[in-house]
């Protein structure tokens, strides 16, 4: 037995169907205004967090040098070294993040220093986990994303593609 199922609409049925389609249309068409503003903030907060780790490092270095030597267990490098090349990247990185240049290539590096901290430091706890993980999140946002439009990428590509 077949069925054939019709769908009427009546004028004010379509009427309220517009309107809401409408709104949504509008409230998408918003987002588009927003992007660049949370494409900021992402690269802005991930900066902020690692800069103030590097910059705790360098406040005490003794202190951040026992800290490689007892706490922290990085494979493969000596703990002075390990120390050395953690802060220099938690310093310099988060410019890049902050400028919006070469924001890939930062947000890429800075995913692989954090996946490195949480192995190297095993009482990390549940909480610490997890902000590592939103970390890890929005880095990886920047590398598949892009920095946005407000960035110095975005106008360096811009520049190189007038060239063109």
């Amino acid at each position: 037995m077949e069925y054939a199922f019709q769908t009427t609409r009546t004028p004010a049925r379509r009427g309220a169907l517009d309107r809401i389609h409408a709104v949504v249309r509008g409230v998408i068409e918003q987002t588009r205004y927003l992007s660049p503003l949370v494409d900021v903030a992402i690269r802005l907060l991930v900066a902020y967090v690692f800069f103030r780790s590097g910059l705790t490092k360098i406040a005490s270095w003794d202190s951040t040098i026992a800290l490689f030597e007892n706490e922290y267990s990085v494979p493969l490098l000596p703990p002075a070294i390990a120390a050395l090349l953690g802060t220099a990247a938690e310093l310099s990185l988060p410019v890049f993040l902050t400028l919006g240049l070469a924001t890939r290539f930062a947000a890429a590096a800075l995913f692989v220093f954090n996946i490195v901290a949480v192995i190297s430091y095993p009482d990390l706890g549940e909480v610490g986990l997890m902000q590592h993980q939103y970390w890890g999140l929005f880095m990886l946002v920047m590398v598949v994303h892009g920095p946005g439009k407000l960035s110095l990428d975005h106008l360096i590509a811009r520049a190189f593609a007038k060239r063109t």
